[in-house]
């Protein structure tokens, strides 16, 4: 006999079915046993007599007649409510030990590393479940939305090159290359301009990203996901409509309860949500305890460049004065140009962020594309000629025939995390981080073995604090 699922059952009225899964939870009555069974597409009642013991979370296998329940016992908010199985087979597949933390609560009143150390426990979790299949929902959509509008799905290197971008670049030894190291992308920034040159002109990725920053809420340790879109011969309206339009089209067929305030989505200078909001990233709801309200808002004309307030503002670029305030490929604004020489303060970059009641969900700009505008750029933020060295595949790129081109990084994680309402990233994501930086379900970063370090050329020292 085949199995089917648990939703298929409420149609199998009278007949024999045979289903697995796993034991919700169970009721002795004595004479009658009822448990509930659990797969991916729901809840079903069994029914039996002098079934073997058996705990919670417990692998069986059942077979048994589908009989509609009694009237008065029908569970209204249940599918499978009307319905329940008389068991005529019970099978224990996999006994389960004793579940070291509950599943039937929402789970965030249990300590986040010891969900994160049973995540595949924790992952049982209804609204855990849930999260996650939203996740695959919203990623497919973006997937066909965007490969109907002819953009082209690309693979970038995880394996890249260290280059001072901003952030703490995560290093991978090489053993083939002695002395010499790996870096993971802290996003795939340069291989897309590289890929506009390559003539692809549209493009995009749901990419991984690696970052070696300190975490909070909406921020991951580590690793994150976003979605990468770069265009050809575009400007900063091509790419804000595109965007807007993806993501009210992905709320109304992903999340149909969520009402977005305002379309279209309203635009703010930087300048003015300063002014107005005290910040970049206003929250704009109408009321902010209505958890199906969802404020989109553009932010644009930032400032091109921010003071450096200290010497490691961005990380390997020395002593100059300016720091980029979002990367040093982004374009300054055309009525601008004149003012690299004389005042960079107050040059604006063709910069847009992407926020959502409140919290950024996702940041471009229009790229430079001529080869004196960046090298002017680079001599401001405190470029040497060895640094400038680090750019030289992307800078001889150039040479050959570079259209002008720009982009937007919506982050996966921080979207679904607005709009779920969600405490942390980490509630929609199926294997975070701690925010001490650790995996805790493989318990990573572990030691390496003195053979792996001797074969890499690595000697590791002992810390100060561990010396102490």
């Amino acid at each position: 006999m085949e199995r089917i699922l648990i939703k298929e059952t409420k149609e199998k009225v009278g007949e024999k079915v045979k289903v697995v899964g796993w034991i919700n939870s169970i009721r002795d009555h004595g004479k009658l046993t009822f448990i509930d069974l659990r797969d991916r597409t729901g809840l079903v009642q069994l029914v039996g007599k002098e079934l073997p013991k058996i705990s919670n979370e417990s692998v069986v296998e059942v077979v048994g007649k589908v009989a509609k329940r009694p009237e008065k016992l029908v569970n209204s908010n249940l599918e499978t409510g009307g319905i329940e199985i008389q068991i005529e087979k019970f099978e224990v597949i996999s006994k389960a030990k004793e579940i070291p933390i509950p599943l039937d609560t929402d789970g965030y009143d249990i300590e986040e590393g010891t969900r994160l150390k049973y995540r595949y426990l924790d992952l049982r979790r209804e609204r855990l479940t849930k999260n996650i299949r939203i996740r695959s929902k919203a990623i497919n959509f973006i997937r066909n939305w965007l490969t109907e509008k002819d953009f082209v799905d690309i693979e970038t290197p995880i394996f890249t090159k260290t280059t001072p971008e901003g952030a703490r670049d995560f290093l991978v030894p090489s053993r083939l290359q002695p002395g010499k190291f790996y870096a993971l992308p802290q996003s795939p920034q340069q291989y897309k301009q590289l890929l506009m040159v390559s003539g692809f002109e549209k493009y995009f990725q749901i990419a991984r990203c690696f970052r070696d920053e300190d975490p909070r809420a909406d921020r991951a340790y580590g690793e994150f996901t976003q979605l990468d879109i770069e265009m050809s011969f575009t400007d900063q309206e091509e790419i804000l409509k595109l965007t807007e339009q993806l993501f009210t089209d992905l709320i109304k067929k992903v999340f149909p309860e969520k009402k977005i305030t305002k379309e279209p989505w309203p635009r703010l200078t930087h300048a003015e949500a300063i002014k107005k909001y005290g910040n970049d990233k206003p929250d704009l709801r109408k009321d902010t305890k209505d958890p199906n309200e969802l404020a989109f808002v553009w932010i644009v004309d930032f400032p091109l460049f921010v003071k450096q307030e200290k010497e490691d503002f961005y990380h390997g670029i020395g002593k100059a004065k300016y720091a980029p305030s979002h990367h040093m490929f982004t374009a300054p604004h055309p009525d601008d140009i004149s003012m690299l020489d004389k005042d960079p303060l107050k040059v604006r970059g063709l910069q847009h962020d992407m926020v959502l009641n409140g919290h950024e969900v996702g940041g471009g700009s229009i790229r430079i594309h001529q080869a004196e505008i960046q090298e002017k750029i680079f001599k401001l933020i405190g470029f040497d000629d060895k640094q400038k060295k680090q750019f030289e595949h992307l800078l001889q790129a150039f040479e050959y025939g570079v259209p002008p081109h720009g982009g937007i990084a919506p982050g996966i994680d921080r979207f679904l995390y607005t709009v779920l309402g969600e405490r942390s990233l980490r509630e929609v994501m199926a294997f975070p981080m701690t925010a001490g930086g650790t995996t805790a379900v493989m318990d990573a970063p572990s030691r390496a073995g003195e053979e792996q370090l001797k074969e890499l050329g690595i000697k590791v020292t002992e810390s100060r604090d561990k010396k102490k």
